[in-house]
């Protein structure tokens, strides 16, 4: 599957977006308006304009709307998701070649609020694994305790941890140290 710099971009935004939602003992990513800045500064989400706290709100909604695509079940259900998510964005393709990138596919107005960016950018990208038949590369990470989302770009679409130095090295050290204590009891 071909995956394009701009898609690739969109991706890891929504991925990191899904990811700032609280979970058990982890605080909201997205916790107040110097946080969303944050957010958007490290992704170059440009032309946005001035940032407020009806667009931070909007955004913890669309990141709702992202994890329940992660959490769909099949590609029927995933589409419908997507489909809602980017025509409430009021989608809108535009070829543009800024900030030394060529050509690519903008899917959303100059102007339009950051959660309308992410929206339909991010609910394109995700389109694009549907359509592709991949919506099982949509994944959570399976270390018990961890459920990061992260998208399985691996060759054989083998990947099981959102980071395999962290959730998959914790749970093979685990997995070796309890064989040598069998072994050893």
């Amino acid at each position: 599957m071909l995956i394009t710099h701009d898609t690739r971009c969109a991706l890891d935004a929504v991925v990191d977006l899904v990811n700032t939602a609280p979970e058990d003992d982890t605080a909201d990513g997205l916790a107040n308006l110097p946080a969303l800045h944050d957010f958007v500064r490290n992704h170059n989400i440009s032309d946005v304009g001035t940032l407020s706290e009806l667009d931070l709100s909007a955004v913890r909604k669309i990141r709702g709307r992202f994890a329940g695509i992660f959490a769909a079940s099949d590609p029927r259900a995933a589409a419908t998701l997507i489909n809602e998510l980017v025509a409430a964005a009021g989608t809108t393709p535009r070829l543009t070649d800024h900030d030394g990138y060529d050509w690519h596919v903008h899917y959303f107005a100059p102007g339009a609020s950051v959660s309308d960016h992410l929206a339909a950018d991010g609910g394109m990208a995700l389109a694009f694994f549907v359509v592709a038949g991949e919506q099982e590369r949509l994944r959570r990470c399976e270390a018990p305790d961890c459920r990061r989302a992260f998208v399985d770009l691996s060759r054989n679409r083998s990947r099981r941890y959102c980071d395999s130095r962290t959730c998959g090295n914790r749970l093979h050290v685990a997995a070796y140290r309890a064989r040598r204590k069998e072994a050893a009891g």
